[in-house]
């Protein structure tokens, strides 16, 4: 769904920050269910033990068979955390965040959140989840009230008690009534999105109530109530069709490489292998994978060659994208970890990619050298700045690599900014979901008169591109 769509209702509402949009958490912002995240990663890290996994089952269980209340269980989760800094769990909470909760957030709910935005509502998130779980979720998206169950802490230590009231059920439409006070919201012409028929006095005290991925509990309410229902289907366990997809589309590397061969023989020249290879990989295996791509300012990708074309690195699709944009006379230039993948390792070497040694500055210079050769050559050259991939739509610090190029071989950079791959394979994820992919291509940068001493500034003007450029929607 396109995200007009998904939003239209949004944006013929009224405006004004007297209306408020208040998002529960788990399998709303993001699928699945942040506190099970937390769990796992104790384990694993060892900071739970066998003493709390036996707290945590008798505190689930219990709350499951009803004869232990919603405060019940979460005194039994919060007694396993007791002694712990709070500094270094909420830190913990960031690292989850990282490394999980952030390939987690739903982009239909991201893009609901940003119309409330541009309507100038105030945004809150409501949760039964401790602040630890949700803050980071509400900086990435920009959300600054966080209404949430608090953890007791004394002299900056989590003491293992929560502070009443908590954030839950009745509770949750307690919360949402004091920052109504405190902010003068109208709860009569505010939204509250939620999966769950627990939140029933909230969806009851705002004037839309909008049941978003709603339990089977939830979804029986709403009908009886006609209020209007979402499903999100972006995250989750992938389906069998985008499982097919996926593959078909890696498959599809190794045709489109036979299918250069025969012109590499008869012409000698091996890049004619790789550039049919490329733009047919780009083509097919995009088609295969669901990707729509729609380009803004395409001309700029063969106004100058050879050139560096940068990307913001959000997805392994990335590389599929850019095969399709750019379609001849190119190598990439990748980590070095990318040489041993069984599959793409070799075809990327005999495509002619550059590997570099991220960690080791002296041998990642010394590898670039062959790339500004290829330059002054005639072959572009695409590399993502950010060094890896984000985990977020926001592109990361760019590194000097890809400017040094540049300026070295006397070539221009052409930007290209990549929306929405995240969206279709986030990093750590193995299935590609259906996605249409929005692209910006900027405008050459000449880097002819550059100088080493003004690099730093050259970059930050062109990092100050991207964010304003992915500030901009296509809606």
């Amino acid at each position: 769904m396109r995200t007009s769509e998904l939003t239209r209702e949004i944006d013929e509402s009224p405006s004004g920050p007297h209306i408020a949009a208040l998002f529960d958490l788990d399998r709303t912002l993001i699928a699945g269910f942040s506190a099970l995240t937390f769990v796992v990663d104790g384990f694993r890290s060892g900071r739970l033990g066998a003493p709390d996994l036996g707290e945590l089952l008798f505190a689930a269980t219990s709350f499951q068979l009803g004869t232990v209340g919603f405060s019940g269980f979460l005194s039994g989760t919060a007694r396993t955390l007791g002694g712990f800094s709070e500094e270094e769990f909420a830190a913990v909470g960031e690292r989850i965040f990282n490394d999980e909760l952030a390939s987690e957030v739903y982009p239909e709910a991201r893009a609901i959140v940003d119309a409330h935005r541009r309507k100038g509502h105030t945004i809150a998130i409501v949760s039964s989840a401790t602040r630890y779980q949700v803050a980071p979720i509400a900086r990435e998206l920009g959300i600054e009230h966080v209404l949430v169950t608090s953890l007791e802490v004394k002299d900056g230590q989590l003491t293992g008690e929560l502070v009443y009231p908590l954030c839950y059920g009745e509770g949750k439409a307690l919360f949402a009534r004091g920052l109504a006070d405190e902010l003068g919201l109208d709860l009569a012409q505010s939204w509250f999105y939620t999966d769950s028929e627990e939140d029933l006095p909230l969806l009851e005290a705002v004037g839309k109530p909008r049941p978003t991925n709603p339990s089977r509990a939830l979804q029986t309410i709403a009908a009886r109530r006609r209020w209007p229902t979402q499903a999100f289907t972006s995250r989750g366990f992938p389906g069998a069709e985008q499982m097919l997809r996926t593959g078909l589309a890696i498959g599809a590397i190794f045709p489109s490489f036979l299918m250069g061969l025969p012109a590499a023989a008869l012409s000698g020249n091996w890049q004619q292998c790789v550039n049919i290879a490329s733009s047919t990989w780009g083509e097919v295996g995009t088609a295969l994978a669901g990707l729509e791509v729609n380009v803004h300012g395409e001309e700029h990708l063969w106004a100058r060659r050879p050139a560096v074309f940068i990307f913001n690195h959000q997805s392994a699709v990335d590389m599929l994208v850019l095969c399709k944009l750019l379609r001849r006379d190119f190598v990439g230039i990748g980590k070095q970890e990318i040489k041993k993948n069984p599959i793409f390792g070799p075809l990327m070497s005999l495509a002619g990619t550059v590997f570099i040694d991220r960690f080791q500055h002296e041998k990642a210079i010394q590898a670039l050298r062959p790339a500004i050769d290829a330059l002054r050559h005639g072959i572009s050259l695409a590399i993502a700045p950010e060094g890896t991939r984000s985990t977020t739509p926001h592109p990361g610090p760019f590194k000097k690599g890809a400017f040094f190029m540049a300026m070295e071989a006397g070539v221009p950079i052409v930007p290209i900014v990549l929306r929405n791959t995240l969206d279709a394979l986030p990093k750590n994820w193995l299935v590609v979901r259906p996605t249409t992919i929005d692209v910006d291509v900027l405008p050459p940068i000449e880097t002819r008169r550059w100088k080493r001493q003004d690099l730093d500034r050259h970059i930050a003007e062109t990092h100050a591109l991207y964010e304003e450029t992915l500030r901009t929607s296509w809606e």
